[in-house]
């Protein structure tokens, strides 16, 4: 097959350009004359045009050139290989259902003439983009090509992905970003930094709009950083997935430090440490696998209710095993986990931001086959308590499910804020107030189960009653209060414990009483702060009835532009 724009050169078997050999390289295009031969040439004739093109003649050059197109550089495809990486139409593959994928502007090629670009114009310009289907429900993809430029971002590249982005709004369909790129393409200066603009711009208009799910199989450095961000869920790959604003080069130069590419931005860093991936795998065949398992649970936009799956008739199923979970001792711990599969369809539920602030968890699951998010303390990590990031990861996970119309249970089970100056002074203030503010402008039917304790101001922004929450169950082992007893007792009465002939004996007697007066059962029920005291094997049941009372919530958000979200 004859390669376009480069008569000397062909495709042989293995997909590799030889050289055509000498002879047919320099062959004449007029007949010479042999030894005692005259060859006239003819004057006044007519000019000789080539043969006028055929259909069938047309087909087959299209054709020739979409497979030149479609199969790449052999020794991209063979580089990207040895680094362990499929390429971007393997991935895509992996992604969207089997033959479901539709490309747009697989002939773009960008139009830059600087920096010797003029000569090196391959087609597609770095990215596939285009559309497909993930368990037959539409999403729009793009996947950057390494092979291609090292999958540098320019005009081009950057135009094919706002016209995915534009589609993805326009027809209410998830947005899926395959990120495998060394940047900005310099030789293309400003517009390649325009080109990002413009990505930054249509995700926040999509934000709330469209599930936004960013993939980085590859380095994703500079400002290309800022679009995984901006994405409501990251996916990276460890040992070749790596993103940072300024690599390790750069940090030498002006702070001294050395660092590692992985150590500065890999996937466990972003996994455990900044909270910027979601989600950490070890390969791509399973990270591709949970992005189809996370779309199953999403709805295609904010209109539309997530897919349900047939009912399982929760509202009669009884769970003694709860009650086997969760010890009756206030400060004897537990895996939350264990609860979050107790009360899901199948026991599934998909864990978010599993290594980071590991004190709070955050999942979508099903319960009774409606898709439901998740929030609960963790008891096993620093007793549950809430600290700056288990504020940040929660208000961010709530936000987002008010945004798609997704029901909250909350399972608490929390002391309180984690207290010291390391925390006062890192914003804890305000990273509470991050997580009380998205509960109480989430518009979804709310629920809270109380199932331990629930101490302070942590209480409060749990979803409390005060704060809008739609139904409040509690378990027979809840303690509501400003405090526990034993701080409580110590504060109220300090001065009769370093009087008493015998401190310990009066302490446990006043501990005792307060938990008796103020932290029984009874106390919040009473007082209207709890709709129901349930038996703990009823918690799936009466989570399920709960969802099918409030399935037809409707609450208008104020009229107003939007509210100062304390950032």
């Amino acid at each position: 097959m004859t390669l376009q724009g480069d008569p000397g050169a062909q495709r042989t078997d293995e997909s590799e350009v030889v050289p055509l050999p000498e002879d047919r390289l320099r062959r004449p295009r007029f007949p010479r004359a042999t030894d005692g031969q005259v060859i006239p040439l003819a004057r006044g004739a007519e000019p000789v045009h080539p043969p006028e093109p055929t259909m069938p003649l047309l087909r087959t050059q299209r054709d020739e050139l979409r497979e030149h197109i479609v199969d790449g550089r052999l020794d991209g495809v063979r580089r990207q290989h040895s680094l362990g990486k499929h390429t971007a139409r393997e991935r895509l593959d992996l992604l969207l259902d089997p033959d479901s994928f539709t490309e747009v502007e697989l002939y773009r090629r960008h139009q830059a003439s600087g920096l010797g670009l003029a000569e090196n114009r391959p087609y597609t310009d770095g990215v596939v983009a285009g559309s497909g289907t993930i368990d037959g429900r539409r999403v729009f993809v793009y996947a950057q090509d390494f092979t291609v430029f090292g999958g540098s971002l320019g005009e081009a590249h950057a135009a094919k992905i706002h016209k995915v982005m534009d589609l993805a709004i326009a027809t209410g369909s998830p947005l899926i970003g395959l990120n495998d790129s060394g940047g900005a393409r310099i030789q293309e200066g400003v517009m390649a930094l325009n080109g990002y603009g413009g990505i930054f711009r249509r995700q926040v208009e999509a934000s709330g709009v469209i599930p936004q799910i960013s993939v980085v199989l590859g380095p994703c450095a500079g400002g290309a950083a800022y679009s995984p961000a901006l994405a409501d869920f990251v996916f990276m790959v460890r040992d070749t997935a790596r993103m940072y604003l300024t690599g390790p080069d750069v940090v030498e130069t002006v702070t001294g430090e050395r660092v590692s590419h992985d150590e500065l931005g890999g996937a466990d860093v972003h996994g455990a440490s900044s909270g910027v991936a979601t989600v950490v795998h070890d390969d791509e065949e399973s990270c591709l696998a949970d992005v189809r398992y996370l779309v199953s649970l999403l709805p295609s936009n904010y209109l539309e209710p997530a897919p349900r799956e047939p009912s399982q008739d929760a509202g009669k199923d009884r769970r003694p095993r709860f009650a086997d979970l969760v010890p009756v001792e206030p400060n004897k711990p537990y895996d939350m986990r264990d609860v979050f599969a107790e009360l899901a369809d199948d026991g599934e539920f998909f864990e978010l931001h599993e290594r980071w602030a590991q004190n709070v968890l955050c999942a979508l699951a099903r319960v009774d086959g409606r898709v439901v998010g998740l929030v609960g303390n963790q008891p096993v990590v620093f007793a549950g308590v809430l600290d700056g990031p288990a504020s940040q990861k929660a208000a961010r996970f709530v936000r987002f499910c008010d945004a798609f119309s997704i029901p909250l249970v909350t399972l608490v089970d929390v002391p309180g804020f984690l207290p010291g100056v390391e925390q006062e002074h890192s914003g804890i203030i305000r990273h509470g107030a991050q997580l009380l503010h998205a509960y109480c402008e989430a518009t979804v039917p709310r629920i809270q189960v109380i199932l331990r304790k629930a101490y302070g101001g942590a209480y409060i922004v749990m979803d409390s009653r005060s704060i809008g929450t739609d139904l409040s169950l509690a378990w027979p082992t809840n303690q509501i209060a400003v405090m526990g007893a034993e701080g409580a007792v110590n504060v109220l009465f300090r001065k009769d414990l370093a009087a008493a002939p015998d401190p310990d004996a009066l302490r446990a007697h006043l501990v005792a009483e307060y938990t008796e007066e103020f932290m029984n059962p009874q106390y919040s029920a009473e007082r209207g702060l709890v709709d129901d005291i349930i038996d703990p094997a009823d918690t799936r049941s009466a989570v399920a009835r709960a969802l099918e009372m409030l399935q037809d919530k409707r609450k208008a958000a104020p009229q107003r532009k939007h509210g100062n979200h304390p950032i």
